[in-house]
């Protein structure tokens, strides 16, 4: 196990490397200026901004000074807000967007798996056709769709949780729900999935033949095997609702990254943008190493060595 977990670290910093690379360069290569505005800048004055940033050196030189930079932990300047790093941009507003993220994975499981595990041992009644369904539209509607209509309902018809902003607990109920929708279908139906691919297995057979009650054998039993695709998914899925949390976030006006992602796209300030790019490869390659740990801890089976 040490030498799997040493040999994803390498090609988890192999692929950070890869990552770093390609989107800067792709980032740095976008027409336009990070000074541009509708009032013209004296010519003085822009040569002073991009020596600043480090825009009048080299592109090659750039790329160097920003690696070394990040060896350090520091994600550089903010052209966007210049009051503030990158660093302080991003300590301000993460913690807001992963407590989305982590509410709405928490919710997205407490509804996935008991509506996949229903669908496998109620397989073709009206049970599993309802919860395939329901899984179905949180699949089809995109956030940007679930969320006026839950606000509309909610919050305008009925009075019932506040539209937006942040300040207590019934501001991250409506954003949960809208980030974790998509989740939580698909958690049901690979939960689904994998309880059918173990339901008639030999050694299930062989528990309900020792006379184990059939709720017994589905958690003692099915489980075990039938989460081993949802594990799978979990890696990706945390690091897909911190990418989507940009859309909730400004649905609902809550002040985590997302507001300065898209902002920080719009005038292309480059620091800010590979911060946050940085930080969701980072996490989404943590979290599909940590899946792959724990797959020896839900199935003896798997080996790495």
């Amino acid at each position: 196990m040490s030498k799997f977990i040493a040999r994803r670290l390498l090609e988890l910093v192999g692929t950070m490397f890869v990552i770093v690379t390609v989107s800067f360069f792709l980032i740095r290569s976008t027409p336009g200026s990070p000074f541009a505005s509708e009032k013209e800048i004296p010519e003085e004055v822009l040569e002073q901004l991009n020596a600043r940033y480090g825009y009048d050196k080299p592109i090659y030189v750039q790329y160097l000074n920003y690696v070394k930079g990040l060896l350090r932990g520091d994600l550089g300047p903010s052209i966007k807000y210049p009051q503030r790093s990158v660093n302080e941009i991003i300590a301000i507003g993460f913690p807001v967007t992963m407590l989305i993220a982590l509410i709405a994975l928490v919710w997205a499981l407490a509804i996935g798996i008991p509506a996949g595990i229903l669908g496998a041992i109620r397989q073709n009644t009206i049970w599993d056709y309802s919860a395939m369904s329901a899984a179905m539209i949180g699949i089809s509607l995109p956030a940007f769709v679930l969320g006026p209509l839950l606000v509309f309902l909610f919050s305008i018809t009925f009075w019932l949780l506040p539209p937006g902003g942040w300040g207590s607990w019934k501001h991250l109920v409506l954003p949960s729900i809208t980030l974790g929708a998509i989740r939580a279908g698909y958690i049901a139906r690979l939960t689904r999935g994998g309880m059918l691919e173990v339901v008639r297995a030999d050694y299930i057979r062989t528990a309900r033949a020792k006379g184990l009650s059939e709720r017994m054998v589905v958690w003692r039993h099915m489980l075990r095997g039938g989460l081993l695709p949802v594990v799978s998914y979990l890696g990706p899925a945390i690091a897909f609702m911190l990418v989507g949390s940009v859309v909730v976030e400004k649905i609902f006006n809550l002040p985590g990254i997302g507001p300065y992602f898209v902002d920080a796209a719009i005038n292309r300030d480059l620091f800010l943008v590979m911060g946050v790019v940085v930080l969701e490869s980072a996490l989404l390659l943590s979290m599909n190493l940590f899946v792959d740990v724990i797959y020896c801890v839900i199935d003896p089976r798997i080996s790495y060595e």
